[in-house]
């Protein structure tokens, strides 16, 4: 199994910043891609970004491509979210995922517990 650990989550006024990042442990895999998804309040879950963890292959989500920014790390098994000039329309329940093989796209097979970003107007 793999454990997906999030945090940097929180409130912020918009046009504000935050970084979220997330840490995997457990099971690790010679090619993995991790990512983020986000629900908003009475919305459906919402692919947001990934990155396989050799960076051969990334994708942004074109509602926020200019603001946010999807790195990884391999040597720790973790990867971040920059969220830049935030909108309170990107508040949501952030979730960190992961999947064996390299490709960003969806489907993912691991979930984290996900962090809550709150947006104030």
């Amino acid at each position: 199994q793999v454990q997906l650990v999030e945090s940097g989550g929180g409130l912020v006024q918009a046009g504000g910043s935050l970084r979220l990042s997330c840490t995997a442990s457990g099971r690790t895999f010679s090619r993995s891609t991790m990512g983020w998804f986000r629900q908003a309040p009475g919305k459906e879950p919402q692919f947001v970004a990934g990155t396989s963890m050799t960076g051969d292959s990334t994708y942004t989500e074109n509602s926020v491509k200019g603001r946010f920014t999807i790195s990884g790390d391999n040597t720790k098994n973790a990867v971040y979210l920059q969220m830049n000039s935030l909108k309170p329309e990107d508040t949501a329940v952030y979730y960190c995922a992961a999947k064996r093989g390299s490709n960003a796209l969806p489907p993912y097979d691991y979930w984290g517990q996900g962090t809550q970003v709150t947006v104030s107007s």
